[in-house]
């Protein structure tokens, strides 16, 4: 390739560097503390810190500071950080019905066990753009701060409630599903040691959805749901849940197992309609996501992509994009490096033109 350093060298870069770390860093009055970024754009942190694949709100928070609100690069910080990191113990397999629910919704059935939880979600009210004042909106959190009494913080939900029985097991009980689960339990395909590449186990699939880039999952998706004849195929959404899930290791002295701290995920499970020649018309399959983080987008493309590469079977090249162009760092990075200097490699398409034009011009002579 025909890289050369930019012109005006060292200097040239380290004043550009200086001059992002200065715009950044200047003003002491709007400094951007950490709890801010963790309070009010948690959706954010949450995406970042589900595509770097790596679990610590504060350090994501930092990232998003130093990337000045650049999500791509935030996760590329990110990345960077936990490859300096040494592995000092593997997680312990979980239940997810062991997670605490703090949101679970039920698309697919009106009455489920369980109760539908709504809870933080803008999905039923209109979008419409809050312009008001700072000083009212100080005043509106003052009142609403105001109105949430100890008695209403006290009040426990019930357990049926932050672990609700599944719609899965309702239609497994119905004869529904196929199923699809192993007698085995193999081991995780670990992506963060070994590039995951068609065809892949199941676990390298789903492990290279959950840290894809969340609008280039959901592109996938949309090109995958959308049929040759220009109308949706059928979706149909199980469940989505936001839950608290434990993560477990064995102590190092003991034995036995603990939970070093709690992990937010979403997890979504999607429902099929099976109506292929070879296929068991009379029953559902079911896809599976599961992501860091409160990103019921992410996780909801997982699911249904998640079942599309099963039904697919290796017969198009949908594995094969969603394991080698869904990850952001990999495309942007190559999208990024466009910007450092080509003159060589550019010259040598000039010559190869001005080659060309002489030989033809010969060639007419």
């Amino acid at each position: 390739m025909g890289y050369v350093s930019a012109r005006g060298g060292l200097d040239a870069i380290r004043a550009a560097e200086s001059l992002v770390r200065t715009k950044r860093l200047v003003s002491e009055s709007n400094w951007l503390e950490e709890d801010q970024i963790l309070d009010k754009l948690r959706l954010l942190v949450d995406r970042v810190m589900s595509e770097a694949g790596l679990w610590d709100p504060r350090l994501a928070s930092k990232a998003i500071r130093q990337s000045e609100g650049d999500a791509t690069e935030a996760v590329h910080l990110l990345r960077a950080y936990r490859s300096t990191l040494p592995r000092f113990a593997y997680s312990e397999a979980i239940d997810a019905d062991d997670a605490t629910v703090m949101r679970r919704i039920v698309p697919a059935f009106q009455r489920v066990p369980g109760n539908q939880l709504l809870g933080r979600s803008v999905d039923y009210t209109a979008r419409f753009l809050e312009r008001t004042g700072d000083d009212d909106a100080r005043e509106e959190a003052e009142k609403l701060r105001a109105a949430q009494t100890e008695e209403s913080r006290d009040i426990e939900p019930a357990s049926e409630e932050i672990a609700p029985r599944r719609l899965m097991e309702l239609l497994r009980e119905m004869d529904m599903l196929v199923d699809r689960r192993l007698e085995d339990d193999p081991e995780p395909f670990d992506i963060t040691r070994t590039p995951a590449r068609p065809p892949a186990p199941r676990s390298a699939l789903l492990s290279s959805m959950a840290r894809a880039d969340t609008g280039a999952l959901v592109n996938q998706w949309y090109r995958n749901i959308l049929g040759p004849d220009g109308y949706l195929h059928e979706v149909t959404l199980g469940e989505v849940r936001h839950a608290n899930m434990p993560l477990n290791v064995r102590h190092p002295v003991t034995g036995e197992t603990v939970t070093i701290m709690q992990v937010r995920v979403s997890e979504v499970e999607a429902i099929e309609d099976l109506e292929g020649v070879e296929e068991d018309r009379s029953r559902f399959d079911v896809g599976y996501g599961l992501c860091f983080g409160h990103n019921e987008r992410k996780a909801i493309a997982m699911a249904n992509l998640d079942i599309a590469c099963h039904r697919d079977a290796g017969r198009t090249q949908l594995e094969q994009s969603l394991l080698l162009t869904t990850d952001a760092l990999d495309s942007a990075g190559f999208l990024e490096h466009l910007k450092l200097p080509h003159y060589v490699t550019f010259r040598s398409m000039i010559e190869r033109k001005i080659a060309v034009r002489k030989a033809r011009q010969r060639r007419d002579a």
